[in-house]
Parts: structure tokens; sequence; C-alpha cells
């Protein structure tokens, strides 16, 4: 029983992961449409300077829903060998 336990705990918590897993650059801010609590988007609109790019936050609740932050943050691309 403990196995199915596990089992069943383990996807629970890949679940609830997944969503956040996902990393992604988009073009503009105002393509963002649902933007959760504590939720993090990379968006590069050419507003930061080179080798940054702007990170849109979901700050705190708010009577109109989420609302948002954002800060330049540095860049990270693909890893170099």
């Amino acid at each position: 029983m403990s196995l199915r336990r596990a089992a069943c705990f383990s996807l629970l918590i890949a679940t609830v992961l997944a969503p956040t897993a996902r990393a992604g650059t988009i073009g503009r801010e105002q393509d963002i449409v649902d933007l959760k609590l504590g939720q993090r988007v990379l968006v590069d609109d050419g507003t930061c300077p080179a080798g940054q790019v702007k990170e849109v936050r979901g700050a705190k609740m708010t009577e109109k829903g989420v609302s948002r932050t954002s800060s330049c943050v540095p860049r990270h691309g693909p890893k170099s060998k």
C-alpha cells in the first residue's frame, strides 16, 4: 500500500510543479493574459539594457486581481563549454 501512496504523492508533486517549470520569453508585456500570484514571466521587449531582460512578477492580490511589478534581470542564455 505504501508504494501506491508514494506513487500518488510523486504524481501530485509533478502536477503542481509542472506549470512553474516552464520558462519562456515572450515579446510583449500585453501578451501576458493570466498572471498568477508569484508567477514570473520574462519579456523581451527591448526596454532593458543589453544583456538583460524584463521580468514581470505577480506581486500581490488587489480587488482588481494580481498587481504586477517588473525589473530588469540578467539574461541567461545557453551555457557555453
